[in-house]
């Protein structure tokens, strides 16, 4: 949901007297209208997405029309089915066989829901939102993690719901409904699922520019001749924007990492900027850890090149950090 749609209360926050429980509810914030919506970075990135989307159309077009030539049926039921089908993200049914089979989620037990539920619903309350309008699942990981998917699936570790207090689980849960509710899941969801065409193709032709070298020299070369010939005429008809597709992982990266803090952000308007920070700290605490760990090895620790942290889809736990210290210092 976009920042502008969220209509809320400043109400006063006492701190928790412990660290295990869940804080003292700062107030209700009630959504508008709508409990989820799009925000900038989720329609950022489904307009970063629209040339693979575009050329995803013209090869399921193409495969629609020679499918209609050998079986007669009509190419425009083949290609509606296709625009269709990205509805099935949010059909219930097909959501929980996308958790189980695409995401490794499964169930809680009946131990796991009786810590959670209570957890989902504090947050839940205070942000408006119907507590059944979301399917909870559980990742088998020994990581400190949570993710939001499709157009109701919030999952989490076991190891985040075994270490974690309820507290600082609300924080992470928090950050992952400001996924839903902001549209960043179903739009990441429908960017990927609607680009797979066009995404499989250019493997399918990577995968036969390389046997090109089994050929004879001057098959290779009018092969070669004739495929260059068809990008400078496409890229001379579209003023150059066949080539867009090549900075889009990195544009794609900085609205991800955008999308990050502002989901920071709503659990922070929620009341958990506290205990998301402790988690975050834990986090930073861990990699000191490694590092030391390696040093004390005699390995040495490398950070991450320029090109692996321009297509990182999550900003630094610092950025992160520095943020939320931010929001926290407003609210003062």
């Amino acid at each position: 949901m976009s920042h502008e749609s969220e209509q809320q209360r400043t109400p006063g926050s006492s701190p928790p007297t412990r660290d295990d429980d869940l804080p003292q509810r700062p107030g209700r914030v009630h959504i508008a209208a709508r409990q989820r919506g799009a925000d900038a970075t989720a329609l950022g990135s489904l307009a970063l997405h629209l040339p693979h989307v575009t050329a995803s159309l013209a090869v399921v077009f193409v495969v629609s029309y020679a499918v209609s030539c050998l079986s007669h049926l009509p190419w425009p039921l083949l290609l509606g089915g296709w625009a269709l089908s990205g509805a099935l993200a949010f059909h219930r049914p097909c959501e929980r066989l996308m958790a189980r089979w695409l995401f490794g989620l499964r169930y809680p037990t009946p131990e796991e829901d009786e810590r959670l539920r209570p957890v989902w619903r504090e947050v839940t309350a205070r942000a408006g939102v119907d507590t059944s309008s979301y399917q909870l699942w559980i990742e088998e990981s020994d990581d400190i993690n949570a993710l939001a998917a499709a157009g109701h699936i919030v999952g989490v570790t076991s190891h985040s719901l075994r270490v974690l207090p309820p507290a600082q689980l609300g924080g992470v849960l928090a950050h992952e409904l400001g996924h839903h509710t902001r549209g960043h899941a179903w739009a990441s969801l429908l960017s990927v699922w609607y680009a797979l065409p066009a995404r499989l193709t250019w493997r399918l032709l990577v995968l036969l520019t390389a046997r090109l070298g089994r050929l004879p020299t001057g098959a290779a070369a009018v092969v070669i001749g004739v495929a260059g010939a068809a990008v400078i005429a496409l890229a001379t008809a579209t003023y150059g924007l066949i080539f867009l597709p090549l900075a889009t992982p990195y544009l794609v990266a900085a609205v991800s990492r955008r999308s990050e803090l502002r989901a920071d952000e709503h659990a922070a308007g929620l009341g958990f900027a506290p205990q998301l920070m402790a988690v975050l700290h834990q986090e930073s605490d861990r990699e000191e850890s490694r590092r030391a760990r390696a040093a004390a090895l005699g390995v040495s620790f490398t950070g991450e090149g320029m090109i692996a942290r321009l297509l990182d889809s999550h900003p630094d736990v610092h950025t992160r950090l520095h943020h939320l210290q931010a929001h926290l210092n407003h609210r003062r």
